[in-house]
Order: C-alpha cells, then sequence, then structure tokens
C-alpha cells in the first residue's frame, strides 16, 4: 500500500533508495496496525520509532550533504524543515506505548504523521534541489 511511485522519485539514486526505505517504514506501521493477533504492541512500535528517528537522521544528513554538493541556494530552509521533522518525532512517547488500549491511535498517528509530511516533502521540497541539478 505505501511505497515509492513514480511522481516520487527525484532522479538522484542514493535519495531515492533512502525514500522508498522511508515508504518501507510507513508499510511495516500500517502492517503493526492490522496485526490483530499481537496483544502488545509496545515492542515493535519502540523498534519502528526508534528506526525512523536513527534513519531520518542518517537520510537528512545524506540528503544535506548533497544539496552543499550541488551549492543549493535553499539549503537553509530545508535543514530547517528536516530540524522540525525531527522535533515532530520526538513527540512520540515512548511511555505512552504501554497502554495497550491506545497502542492503535498512536500508530495510526504516527503513519498520517510520517506518510503525509513523506509526500508532501519530496513532492514539494526535495522536488525542487532534484530539479536544480537538471537545469
Amino acid at each position: 500500500m505505501y511505497e515509492m511511485k513514480p511522481e516520487y522519485y527525484t532522479g538522484i539514486e542514493a535519495i531515492d533508495q533512502e525514500h522508498s526505505r522511508l515508504f518501507d517504514m510507513a508499510q511495516e506501521t500500517q502492517d503493526l496496525l492490522g496485526d490483530n493477533l499481537l496483544y502488545d504492541k509496545t515492542e515493535k512500535l519502540n523498534s519502528l520509532i526508534s528506526e525512523l528517528i536513527d534513519y531520518t537522521k542518517t537520510h537528512f544528513a545524506h540528503e544535506e550533504d548533497y544539496m552543499r554538493s550541488i551549492r543549493y541556494a535553499g539549503i537553509d530552509g530545508h535543514m530547517a524543515l528536516h530540524r522540525r521533522f525531527e522535533d515532530s518525532l520526538m513527540q512520540f512517547d515512548p511511555d505512552s506505548l504501554e497502554d495497550r488500549e491506545k497502542q492503535d491511535e498512536i500508530a495510526e498517528k504516527l503513519l498520517g504523521f510520517l506518510i503525509t509530511w513523506l509526500i508532501d516533502h519530496i513532492q514539494r521540497v526535495d522536488m525542487v534541489y532534484a530539479n536544480s541539478v537538471r537545469q
């Protein structure tokens, strides 16, 4: 359900591969939501959130290095958006995952946040620097 589509490809292979992994994490979150046999999702949710935090930091560092390499003029604003995403992601409180009744709600919020941000960011922000290379 959540996967890279042609309109999400920047044409920069390394960046596209990392975006693809982020879509995979969104799909893993969706799969966890649909797993009605798993009574306590605390461990899996913690793992997903932790991996997402680590992976986005790595991805953002790669993307920012790339923007520096092409001397992208809009890098400061782009980096500010990355920091806001990281700050928002840190709002997912691991302690709240202990409440099994709220786990699906938290997973839904995480999924909605991730997929909305990812699609919007790729199409409206990442494509700007990707297109600047092609000009």
